[in-house]
């Protein structure tokens, strides 16, 4: 099965500013449930599993396009092993949510979800995620996680090559200088804008009014920008 990511680079959900981006999302998940109702699991771990984002994950998914969701549930509460395995298999897509990307990868290895993860990432299931859920993929993340407003360089999961910048038109500056000077490729990617990943390598950009920019600094004296 291909294995697909799908890393989305900023916006509010609750304010629909990445509505095509949820669309795309929940048309892909019906062709992956057949005549099944398709169903999007919902991992809100970065946001140390905020009720009210997955509250308007499920008005989104299921008000405006009928999919059944579920949420995974792991930070500062027991949880059942098994009862939490089912809710992989059913998934036809899991959606991780903004917030703390370094206590997110943290809790994933110290928890045991993070082989559920990539379980799932194996059967193609697509991973979508959003700021914190679409850089965490990447071998390197740019990131405020650990000093908020102090952005740096952090590692990632390294499921996907080079770094990534979310809310990239917002940080531009500061991380090409970053990309100059460490001499990278990286990806800046723009609130309402998402590039998905197939096997490992980018394939198509969904955009609901931003762009993914590709970057590259290895000459150390100049960022190549292109528009993916």
């Amino acid at each position: 099965m291909d294995k697909r990511i799908l890393a989305i680079g900023g916006g509010e959900l609750k304010n629909g500013e990445t509505l095509k981006i949820d669309g795309y999302i929940a048309a892909e998940a019906k062709k992956a449930a057949g005549e099944r109702r398709a169903c999007g699991l919902f991992v809100p771990t970065a946001s140390h599993d905020c009720m009210p984002y997955y509250n308007t994950f499920h008005k989104i998914y299921t008000g405006l396009f009928g999919i059944k969701t579920d949420v995974a549930l792991t930070v500062n509460r027991e949880w059942d092993a098994e009862k939490m395995r089912k809710k992989f298999e059913r998934a036809d897509f899991l959606y991780v949510g903004g917030g703390d990307t370094v206590f997110m990868l943290g809790h994933w290895k110290s928890s045991g979800l993070l082989p559920l993860i990539e379980e799932a990432y194996g059967r193609g299931v697509l991973l979508a995620g959003l700021s914190a859920g679409a850089i965490c993929w990447f071998d390197q993340m740019y990131s405020d996680s650990v000093v908020e407003g102090e952005y740096a360089i952090y590692p990632g999961l390294g499921w996907l090559q080079g770094t990534a910048c979310p809310h990239y038109r917002e940080r531009a500056a500061e991380f090409d200088a970053i990309v100059r000077g460490r001499r990278l490729r990286a990806w800046g990617l723009e609130n309402g804008a998402a590039l998905e990943f197939v096997n490992g390598k980018p394939v198509r950009s969904v955009s609901d009014g931003g762009k993914i920019r590709s970057l590259d600094g290895t000459d150390g004296k100049n960022v190549v920008k292109l528009v993916f």
